[in-house]
């Protein structure tokens, strides 16, 4: 896919590694809606960009967003849906254990009522997470959410075809989520990715680099690209 002239709608397209992504499709000359529960929280939106205002788990907005924006090209979420548990399972709070799972209903929302306005060679791409392959200790809701987020692109692929739907894995990334600063901070990342191949946090930006191979490759559907610093082999 040549990206240039393509219409992107991109859920979680405020920050983090969906606002990368929504950079670097913009600059490629595509046009872009960037799509978030606060897109006021972005003050210099970079040219090519718009910003519109949904939450995932609001099935009827997402279809009156949807039927706004249709026709398009591209559909990108990098959407949480909300608060992750973390902690050893058999200590877990079961409510937040069930709320993790906000981000696969917001994903199952956007690929539901978003792909029937893709066009005929339309792509779409989520956002899982390394735990859902190997799993640390504390990350049991990470794993579990993020294996199930895998598996529903693997199982709708053919269903969707001849549109095409991949995952994207990130390991450790240095995005807004981590609310520490300064030293604190980056001795945090320090201590999340001593043991990687990589030994060091990732950016959005490399992160985005594997979305938009997915987005421009039209052999590669229902699998998923690692972006994790060797994290599956650390």
């Amino acid at each position: 896919m040549d990206v240039a002239g393509k219409k992107a709608l991109i859920f979680g397209g405020t920050s983090g590694i969906g606002l990368a992504t929504a950079k670097k499709l913009a600059k490629s000359g595509a046009n872009v809606i960037a799509i978030s529960r606060n897109p006021d929280k972005v003050k210099d939106v970079p040219a090519g960009i718009n910003l519109a205002k949904c939450d995932v788990l609001d099935r009827e907005a997402m279809a009156a967003l949807f039927e706004e924006h249709a026709p398009f090209d591209i559909l990108i979420s990098s959407a949480t849906g909300g608060s992750r548990a973390i902690g050893p399972f058999l200590e877990m709070d079961m409510d937040g254990y069930q709320a993790s799972f906000d981000k696969l209903w917001g994903y199952a929302n956007v690929v539901r009522y978003g792909v029937k306005h893709l066009s005929d060679n339309g792509t779409v791409v989520l956002v899982s997470g390394a735990p859902a392959r190997k799993c640390k200790p504390g990350q049991v809701s990470l794993s579990s959410v993020g294996g199930a987020v895998e598996a529903l692109a693997r199982a709708v692929a053919a269903e969707i075809a001849p549109r095409r739907i991949n995952v994207v894995s990130p390991g450790t990334i240095d995005t807004p989520m981590v609310a520490v600063e300064g030293d604190e901070r980056t001795e945090l990342y320090n201590k999340m990715t001593a043991n990687n191949i990589i030994p060091r946090a990732g950016t959005a930006e490399e992160v985005a680099k594997g979305i938009i191979y997915l987005v421009e490759n039209d052999f590669v559907t229902g699998t998923t690209v690692d972006v994790d610093g060797g994290w599956l082999l650390s």
